[in-house]
């Protein structure tokens, strides 16, 4: 156990540090940053003195072990944009990208691995055939779409929601706010929650379907039933147990691309997350703040795997057993 997590440690540092290297070439390979920090009217020298006290004259190397160390202290400069700490731009931002994803995930992981065990479990009724079929449309409509047609039947048409912004929130702290607390803020969260966790419902339920049913016609399903012991116990005990190994995985992932690709349903609801402001970074090449998000969204990635592979080896034993046999 301590084996495989130094191993999974290392590896995450590994990752980080090409993360790290590929944000800081944004500094190197698009624009100068002197040109986006200072107007037209500035001079040579004070470009200059600007590039000196930057640090941008020092051998590259050195540059960018500066700008992990910096990075490790939670620190990425000044956004061009907002003339502000990107730190503190994120910091107040990630509260909403958050609580979004949080709800979306909560939603797609609870909903897919019910319906999908129902319609494992009642595959030949119509209900079942009518969720596989209105599952097509959340794997195969973009994300952006299903957000328009939402806002369009329950904004437009019906007003029983609000098509955009967060609602009112509550100050938790200084730097965080969330309107989970609200009633408006609830009603703000409805559709970019289902437009946002849609697409992973259907893929989590289509997979729990087809490894419930993978999993129904095994030999120890079988002489469980042969045993006499009651079906319930079989489906949710038994059966449903092993189901979810590989759901685990695939669980995991989703949720990491939940936070990824919130930018998209950010952008359709005006939701105001840290998506909303990378899609204004790159309209703006605000490259510390794009250099930040990348950072972020790769150590949300690592963090998640890290702890699926925790999960993984605490629920499936066989991998408890062959480690154990591996060291004697």
């Amino acid at each position: 156990m301590i084996a495989m997590l130094i191993r999974r440690l290392i590896q995450a540092v590994i990752v980080m540090l090409v993360v790290a290297f590929i944000s800081f070439s944004l500094f190197q390979f698009v624009g100068d940053p002197i040109n986006n920090m200072v107007g037209q009217e500035a001079s040579q020298q004070d470009r200059a003195e600007l590039r000196e006290r930057l640090g941008l004259n020092d051998p590259i190397p050195i540059q960018f072990f500066r700008f992990v160390g910096n990075a490790v202290k939670g620190e990425f400069g000044i956004s061009y944009r907002m003339a502000r700490p990107v730190s503190e731009v994120i910091a107040e931002r990630l509260p909403a990208t958050l609580e979004l994803a949080l709800v979306s995930g909560v939603l797609a992981i609870s909903l897919g691995i019910a319906l999908g065990v129902y319609t494992a479990l009642r595959r030949d009724g119509w209900l079942s055939h009518f969720i596989m079929s209105s599952s097509l449309i959340g794997v195969s409509l973009p994300t952006f779409l299903i957000g328009i047609l939402l806002i369009y039947v329950f904004s437009v048409e019906l007003q029983w929601l609000p098509s955009f912004g967060r609602g009112e929130t509550v100050q938790i702290t200084e730097n965080w706010s969330t309107g989970l607390l609200t009633v408006s803020g609830w009603k703000s969260l409805i559709l970019p929650a289902i437009t946002l966790g849609l697409f992973q419902l259907t893929l989590l339920m289509r997979l729990v379907r087809a490894e419930m049913l993978e999993v129904l016609r095994t030999d120890y399903i079988k002489f469980a039933r042969a045993r006499g012991i009651k079906q319930r116990s079989i489906h949710f005990r038994h059966a449903l147990k092993n189901t979810l190994l590989p759901v685990i995985t695939i669980a995991g992932l989703q949720l990491g691309s939940i936070i990824a690709f919130a930018i998209i349903t950010e952008t359709v609801f005006q939701w105001p997350g840290v998506g909303l402001l990378f899609i204004n970074a790159i309209r703006f090449v605000d490259i510390p703040f794009m250099s930040a998000y990348l950072l972020l969204i790769a150590l949300v990635f690592v963090v998640i795997n890290l702890i699926v592979d925790l999960l993984y080896f605490a629920v499936d034993p066989r991998l408890r057993v062959v480690k154990r046999s591996a060291g004697r």
